[in-house]
């Protein structure tokens, strides 16, 4: 339990039953409004590939894949991580268009989670990706990408405030765009997570860019797998949760290496054996179209609208031991 927060004096604003009917509004009404911001559409996605076909996302490069056999395979399966290598396969294949893309329901487990007040094993996220042109590839379509995304959010909180007056609106209307690198100048003498806290408190939704290279001190802000983002032209979307003290994390997202960028980031990671691999091969030798894309956590999203101060009252789940106790002599119930 890494940062398994108690809320004292914690009362749902929602029972149980509206709390399940509001997860499927928030849901309902953030995919209609994504997939009209950014020209998307619905498609479905596996729960599992084959880990020779490189489509798997390696994350930060640490955690464990789930696998498992299958009876009439030779090889054992993975369960997907995320979906952004498997998303710009799919793109071509299905013939979409230059400004178009797809949005998908992707479920995860990820075995080597610290399971706090945040943090599951199960993952369920929207993920998405867009296919644009090589001139496309550039700062200003990240942050006009960005700015769509958080309208739809902003949409989706106002409509849900409609519907439930007891629960408060708590995202500006503006969200803030800032580098790591300019983060790293203000606050020299702190960590990462530290600087991301501060900025988060005083904008209340900032997105944060260039995540994956080495800032001045030598240490990147956060670790990136190199195969999939851009670290030049990536970042985290965050807000800050009053209700907890804390900057949340609700969106990781980028435009999509190219040819070039691939190798200078898989040197940087000490990782060129994996130019062997058959989407590395495919990104160098420009097989694959020039994308943007990322991931928006389902339940981190309805957590933050639905004002609720664990991730367990909007996703079900398994807990570490003692947790379920101790949250619920606080008051707090997890599904």
């Amino acid at each position: 339990m890494k940062n398994l927060i108690i809320k004292e004096n914690y009362v749902s604003k929602l029972s149980l039953m509206e709390t399940e009917i509001a997860i499927k509004f928030v849901k309902d009404n953030f995919e209609k409004n994504l997939s009209k911001a950014l020209n998307l559409t619905r498609v479905s996605a596996p729960l599992f590939v084959l880990p020779s076909t490189g489509l798997n996302d390696n994350l930060s490069g640490v955690e464990r894949p789930v696998a498992f056999d299958i009876k009439d395979t030779t090889e054992c399966v993975e369960i997907v991580q995320s979906l952004a290598k498997w998303k710009r396969n799919a793109l071509k294949r299905y013939n979409f268009d230059t400004n178009t893309g797809l949005y998908t329901d992707m479920n995860a487990i990820r075995r080597d989670e610290e399971l706090d007040t945040f943090h599951s094993a199960y993952v369920d996220q929207w993920d998405w990706e867009k296919i644009i042109s090589k001139e496309n590839r550039k700062m200003s379509t990240l942050k006009k990408t960005v700015k769509k995304i958080y309208d739809s959010i902003l949409k989706t909180e106002k409509a849900l405030c409609v519907k439930y007056p007891q629960l408060n609106q708590k995202l500006p209307q503006d969200i803030l765009i800032v580098s790591s690198r300019e983060l790293e100048e203000r606050w020299p003498n702190i960590d990462p997570k530290e600087r991301e806290y501060l900025i988060c408190k005083e904008s209340k939704a900032v997105f944060i860019t260039n995540i994956g290279g080495k800032l001045k001190n030598g240490k990147p802000h956060d670790m990136r797998a190199a195969d999939y983002d851009d670290w030049k032209l990536n970042g985290d979307l965050m807000v800050y949760y009053d209700a907890l003290d804390y900057a949340l994390e609700l969106s990781s997202m980028g435009i999509r290496v190219d040819e070039v960028s691939i190798v200078k980031q898989l040197k940087a990671k000490d990782e060129l054996s994996k130019l062997d691999n058959p989407y590395v091969k495919d990104v160098i030798n420009c097989n694959l179209p020039y994308t943007i894309g990322g991931g928006i956590g389902q339940s981190r999203l309805c957590m933050f609208l639905l004002d609720k101060v664990h991730v367990g009252e909007v996703q079900a789940s398994v807990w570490a031991d003692g947790d379920l106790e101790l949250l619920q002599q606080h008051n707090i119930f997890l599904l």
